[in-house]
């Protein structure tokens, strides 16, 4: 099939793709920073406790002490103990999450540059379900307009991915970083619609979903039970 003729790439079928890619390079993220991730998701549990424990005996001493609403919003925005709780909390989460979306930047600048510039014409997850990246023509990109599209992908993600969900649009299906660099991610010869690999993996992050929304709810109990 000629390239021009090739079908665009549904939205779903370009978010699997992309969602492969992103478990592999979280992966090799987390190895580079995972003692600054453990340390912060410490640091930020630890102080989480703290600042749930406090605010959890301010607004039952503020119940027996017959205080109003205001008076105890007042109260607890004063407390020197709620502030530095609260503080310690965001500073864990920062040292948890800054070192690793920065080694998951520069690793996905990599792959998917270097991918979508190869004879692959796209990363391991747009092979693995069928996408290539090409220019307007169908052609292959070279490198230079490779790493331009993951430069213009900093566009897609500022717009809060607005730029991400116009691959949702027909016919052409180009998200916002695909009309600033002249780029299309087409279906590979005689690739399906959406293969069923794509499927199962979006059902199996689905169902992940589930799972891990089940663990946070009994963590969250367990932590009222703890302090009750």
């Amino acid at each position: 099939m000629n390239a021009s003729e090739r079908a665009p790439g549904g939205f779903w079928h370009r978010y699997a793709a992309w969602s492969l890619d992103f478990v592999a390079i979280s992966a090799i993220a987390w190895l580079f920073t995972r003692a600054e991730v453990h340390a912060g998701l410490e640091a930020a549990t630890v102080a989480w406790g703290q600042l749930f424990g406090r605010a959890s005996q301010a607004m039952s001493d503020a119940l027996l002490s017959g205080s109003d609403i205001h008076s105890l919003s007042q109260a607890l925005m004063r407390d020197p103990v709620l502030q530095a709780a609260a503080n310690a909390v965001q500073d864990g989460l920062v040292q948890a999450t800054l070192p690793f979306a920065i080694a998951c930047a520069g690793i996905a600048l990599l792959w998917h540059g270097l991918g979508e510039a190869s004879s692959w014409q796209g990363s391991p997850g747009k092979r693995a379900f069928g996408l290539v990246a090409t220019d307007v023509d169908g052609r292959r990109l070279g490198f230079a307009r490779a790493f331009a599209r993951q430069a213009a992908g900093l566009a897609s993600w500022v717009t809060l991915n607005l730029g991400h969900l116009l691959a949702a649009l027909p016919p052409q299906h180009r998200a916002l970083h695909d009309v600033i660099a002249g780029t299309r991610v087409l279906r590979a010869d005689d690739a399906p619609r959406m293969p069923p690999a794509a499927k199962l993996w979006l059902w199996l992050q689905v169902l992940a979903g589930i799972a891990a929304l089940a663990w946070g709810v009994a963590r969250y109990l367990a932590l009222l039970a703890a302090i009750g």
